[in-house]
C-alpha cells in the first residue's frame, strides 16, 4: 500500500511512525510533514486545505490511502475531493466534520440523538451569552463555536473572563460545567460499523496541577486503568451508535475517526465534545499501544470493510507522552530557537521523540517552529515505568526557554484517578 499522511504536527508524526511499522505499507509520504516525518516518509510542500492540490499529489504518487490528520482540511472538504477522485481516504467528509467544525451543530445532533451531554445554549451576542452564564452559573464554560486549534474553550470562575472570551469569539456555546475527570475515546467508523480504540487521558492546562490557560494538550497517557468497567461498551451504546444513526438520518455517512471527549461525572459519562480526527497528543500514546497493522484498518473505514468481527490487538504495558512547549506558549510562542538532545533522548530504552513544531534552518539545523515543539514518549510494562522513561528523555532535550508539565500521569501512576 502507498499511503499519504496530511498534516505536519505531532499527531501526523505519530501516524507516519505507525504506518512505517506496518509491513503492508510499502511507500509512505507526508504533506507538508516536518523534520521528524522525513525520517520515515517523503515530505511534500503543499497547502493541506487545498483539496485540488491534495488530490493531484495523491494521484501523482498513486496513493491507495490518504490519512487526514488535522481538522482544518476535514472542515474544508478535502476528504470530499479525494473521494470524488476515487482515492481512499481516512477522514469524514465536510458535512460529517461539522461535528467538530461547529459546537452548536454537535450539540444539536447530540440532543436529537439523545446523547448524554451538558445542557447548553448557542449564543450569537454578548447579551445572549450573559443570559446563559446567569443560567448555568460558575464555573463558567464558554466554547468558541468554530475551530480554535484546541484553545477555544475557557473554563473559569471569573465572570469577566468568561464574558471577554464570548465577546472575542462572537458566536459561542455556553454550557453547564461537568464535574469529574475527562477521558478521550477514539472510534473508527465506516459509517455502519464502529470500532473503539484504547481510552486515553490528556492534560489541557498549561501548567502543573491543571493551572494556567487551556492549550492544545500538554501530555497524555494510555491505557486508563482506573476507568469504570464497561465504560467503552456504555459509550458505544449510548453515544456512538445514536450519533452515527442520527447523522445517517440526516443523509451523512460518517467515515473516519470520531473522537469522543468524555467527562466521567457523578451521574455517569457525559460528552464534552466531538472531534472529527485523532486528538493530539492522545493519538501519540494510543497508536503506540496499537499492535494491529494500521494501514488496512484505516483504509477499511473508507471502503466499508470494518465488519462486525473486526478486533483490535493491543500491546501490553503503557505509554506516556510529555509535550515540550516553546517559551510563551499558548500565547505567541517564540520560534527559531535551536532544538537539541533528540538523539540522546531517543537513545534511552523505551523512549522516543515525535516532532510537533520543528523546522530545518539551513541544511540540517533543527529549530522550533510552533508552540508545542516535541512530544517525548515513554513506554514500559507499567504506567509508572513509562512515565519515568518519558521524563528521563525530556531531561535530555535542549531548547532555550522551553517548559513542560511535570505531573503528566502522576496520579494515575501512583494508583489514583
Amino acid at each position: 500500500m502507498k499511503a499519504l499522511v496530511l498534516g505536519g504536527g505531532g499527531r501526523e508524526h505519530a501516524l507516519v511512525r505507525a504506518l512505517s511499522l506496518d509491513p503492508g505499507v510499502t511507500d509512505l509520504h507526508c504533506a507538508p510533514g516536518n523534520p521528524g516525518t522525513s525520517e520515515h516518509a517523503d515530505n511534500h510542500v503543499i497547502n493541506p486545505v487545498d483539496g485540488l492540490a491534495v488530490t493531484e499529489l495523491a494521484a501523482r504518487i498513486g496513493a491507495e490511502l490518504v490519512v487526514i490528520g488535522p481538522e482544518a482540511p476535514l472542515v474544508a472538504g478535502v476528504a470530499d475531493a479525494l473521494r470524488e477522485r476515487g482515492i481512499p481516504v481516512f477522514g469524514p467528509d465536510q458535512q460529517a466534520a461539522r461535528l467538530e467544525g461547529s459546537k452548536g451543530f454537535a450539540k444539536e445532533v447530540m440532543e436529537a440523538a439523545g446523547v448524554p451531554t451538558a445542557r447548553s445554549r448557542l449564543c450569537r451576542s454578548p447579551g445572549q451569552a450573559a443570559e446563559a452564564l446567569d443560567l448555568f452559573g460558575p464555573p463558567y464554560v464558554v466554547k468558541d463555536d468554530g475551530l480554535a486549534a484546541g484553545k477555544g474553550v475557557v473554563v473559569t470562575g471569573d465572570r469577566a473572563e468568561a464574558e471577554r472570551h464570548a465577546r472575542e469569539c462572537g458566536r459561542v456555546v455556553v454550557e453547564e460545567y461537568l464535574d469529574g475527570p475527562e477521558v478521550s475515546l477514539f472510534v473508527i467508523s465506516d459509517g455502519i460499523h464502529a470500532l473503539p480504540m484504547l481510552p486515553a487521558q490528556d492534560f489541557k492546562r498549561a501548567y502543573d496541577g491543571d493551572q494556567g490557560p487551556n492549550t492544545g494538550g500538554m501530555g497524555a497517557y494510555a491505557p486508563v486503568h482506573w476507568a469504570p468497567e464497561g465504560l467503552v461498551d456504555e459509550v458505544m451504546e449510548t453515544v456512538v451508535a445514536p450519533t452515527l444513526t442520527e447523522m445517517a438520518r440526516r443523509g451523512v455517512r460518517y467515515q473516519g475517526l470520531l473522537y469522543v471527549g468524555l467527562a466521567l461525572t457523578s451521574k455517569g459519562p457525559r460528552v464534552v465534545e466531538f472531534n472529527a480526527r485523532f486528538g493530539d497528543p492522545e493519538c501519540q500514546v494510543v497508536l503506540d499501544r496499537l499492535a494491529t497493522p494500521i494501514g488496512g484498518l484505516l483504509q477499511a473505514a473508507d471502503v466499508g470493510g470494518l465488519g462486525t468481527n473486526t478486533k483490535l490487538e493491543w500491546r501490553g504495558g503503557a505509554a506516556v507522552t510529555v509535550v515540550v512547549a516553546a517559551e510563551n506558549y499558548p500565547g505567541e510562542p517564540v520560534k527559531g530557537d535551536p532544538v537539541g538532545g533528540i538523539d540522546a533522548a531517543s537513545a534511552l530504552d523505551g523512549a522516543y521523540v515525535l516532532h510537533a513544531g520543528t523546522a530545518w534552518s539551513g541544511v540540517r539545523d533543527l529549530v522550533s517552529a510552533g508552540g508545542r515543539v516535541l512530544n517525548v514518549v515513554g513506554t514500559g510494562d507499567t504506567l509508572a515505568r513509562a512515565r519515568e522513561r518519558a521524563y528521563q528523555a525530556v531531561e535530555r532535550i535542549e531548547l532555550r526557554g522551553s517548559f513542560h508539565r511535570t505531573d503528566i500521569a502522576e496520579r494515575a501512576a501512583a494508583g489514583a484517578d
